[in-house]
Order: C-alpha cells, then structure tokens, then sequence
C-alpha cells in the first residue's frame, strides 16, 4: 500500500556508493547519520532520480518501503498538485542533494536540455543552485566558477588529452565562499568545488556531467568522463566563453533567495519558527534547531517531503531551513 499523501513524511539518509569523489563526513554532522563510506558524499533527498547508468541507485524510499517514484505514479495529483501534473506530468522537477567534499571535487560541466535530448535522449539538462551550509573549520573555502577567458574548444581539448589540471584550474575563476553564500550554476559553465564544503544542492533531475579532469580519480575513466560520447561532441557541452563569477554568486535572505534566472528550474525559500508553507510539493531540510512541520517533529538534520496534499502547514520552534520546491507550473 502506498503511503499516505495528507502529511508530511521524514527520510533517512540516502547516500549512493562508489562515487568518484570522496567526502560524507559534513552530512553526518548534519543529520547527525549517515553512510561512513568515503566516497558517499552525496544524499539524494526525495529523490526519483537515478545515478547515470542506474535504474535503481538514487531512488528514495518512503518508510513504508515504497519508492517515492512509485508512489508519486500512483497518485500524481495528492503528490504534485493538479496544476504541476498538468505542467510537468508526475516527474517532481526537482533533485535536492546533500553534498560534502572530502577533497576538491573534479573540474566539470553539465549539458543543457538541448544538448541531453540530441545526444544523450534526456528530457532535461542539468542547472543547479548551491546554498553553502559550512566550510569546515575554516571561515572560508574555495570554488571554481566558469572560465575566467574564452577557451576555445582546441584548447579545452588539448587540455582534456593531456589531462593538464593545472592549465584547466588556472583558467577558472577563483572564488571564496561561506556559509549562506548562494551560487548558480547554469548548464554548461565548468565548476570545481573546494575541499570541505558542505551544502545543500537544488539542481534538475538528471545525473549527467561532461566530467573534464579525470585521470586523478580512479572510478572513472575517459569514457565515463564523457559519458560515452566521442571527445569532440560531449566537450560541446562547455561553455568557451568567459564568465563573470559576481553574477552567480549571491547571499541566502528571508523569503525566496535564489536568483531569477533559477525560476524555470527550481525555487527555494529559508524558512523559520513561525513560517507558514503553502499547500504544495516541496522538500524541506532542516538546518538548524527544533520544532515541528505541522504535527511532525523535525530538528536540525532533518529531511522532509511534503505531499501537495499535505495542504498548508505551519512551522513551530525555532528551526530555521530551506524549502525546497519544482519550478512554478504556470511559467
């Protein structure tokens, strides 16, 4: 039986294995749980997202043991709402990841939706949003940020045969960030991010990155770097053109904080003690504190799904959290 869509329902961690990158360590402090597996350094939240190649890793599931995938198909409207099954039909529109670096994370880029459906037969491409929760120990810590020159697309290509990590780092912007900085990430603009991050991630929901410096990592290999793609063609993907770093970087406010570029692919608020949440799908994670979502307890490191039907709700203590939700249906 598919659980119930009038409230809100927890989830635990959902953290894929044997990804190519280590970390982890910043979501157990988080949730206070977690996988202790190295190189699980992402959860995937409310997810019916699959890793790239996977019908089944990625997938979350409600404490029933239903995978929200299935259950969403049952019942589409109570989940998303009338108007967004309408839209978008019963995919969520939305991917919401806890991530933690446990080193710098690989120099790579994200196809946009034109790009996955030519090559790659995928509905939609990937731009994500990144809300910084923590740098370590430090006040600050180190991202990557598009080109800071225009790099032909012979040059990234030598760059990529020769896996020359220093040339590709060099030619990024560099950047410092901190906890409540805000960065957008559009398809196609290449990005590293620093060791010791720890942040929660808006993004579209699909698993798919032009990954440009691999030979580093061990999981992966030329092929999967390019997710099988002829060199030429999955490089098409980057962006040449140079990029200005201070139009993606941006602070977390009261209310909805995420750029109006972020609006066709996703929204977030910060959310507190006394916030009242409109009826619709959302995911919730709380950042900090204690308290309720309606008549659900919920504290610092929880994670939250809330059906459309859930109707409106209340937050009470002294929580403070991002909710999460899909592109509005009407645009």
């Amino acid at each position: 039986m598919a659980t119930p869509t009038s409230s809100p329902i927890l989830l635990g961690p959902n953290q894929p294995p044997a990804r190519a990158y280590r970390g982890g360590d910043g979501i157990r402090r988080l949730r206070g749980d977690g996988s202790s597996d190295a190189h699980s350094p992402e959860d995937f939240v409310a997810s019916t997202t699959c890793t790239f190649g996977s019908d089944i890793v990625g997938l979350s599931t409600l404490p029933d043991g239903t995978l929200l995938r299935d259950a969403i198909a049952e019942a589409p409207a109570e989940w998303l709402g009338a108007d967004h099954v309408a839209r978008f039909g019963a995919d969520t529109g939305l991917l919401v990841k806890l991530l933690h670096t446990g080193e710098r994370l690989f120099n790579h880029a994200h196809p946009d939706v034109g790009f996955a459906a030519e090559h790659l037969g995928a509905a939609r491409g990937k731009t994500e949003s990144w809300i910084i929760t923590s740098t370590g120990d430090d006040e600050t810590a180190d991202v990557w940020l598009g080109w800071n020159r225009d790099v032909p697309p012979s040059e990234l290509a030598v760059w990529f045969e020769t896996q020359d990590s220093e040339a590709m780092l060099a030619a990024l912007n560099h950047c410092e960030v901190r906890a409540g900085d805000v960065v957008h990430v559009p398809a196609g603009t290449p990005h590293s991010i620093g060791e010791g991050i720890t942040l929660v991630e808006l993004q579209e929901p699909v698993d798919l990155s032009i990954i440009l410096e691999y030979a580093p990592f061990p999981a992966l290999t030329r092929q999967t770097a390019l997710l099988g793609l002829d060199r030429d063609t999955a490089l098409g993907a980057v962006d040449a053109e140079r990029a200005d770093p201070s139009t993606l970087i941006s602070r977390v406010a009261d209310g909805s904080f995420l750029p109006r570029v972020a609006d066709p692919y996703y929204r977030a608020e910060l959310v507190r003690g006394g916030s009242v949440l409109d009826a619709g799908f959302s995911v919730l994670v709380v950042l900090d504190g204690e308290g309720a979502l309606g008549d659900v307890d919920v504290a610092r490191g929880a994670t939250a799904v809330i059906p459309h039907d859930a109707g409106e709700l209340e937050l009470s203590g002294d929580i403070v959290g991002i909710r999460a939700r899909p592109p509005e249906p009407s645009r």
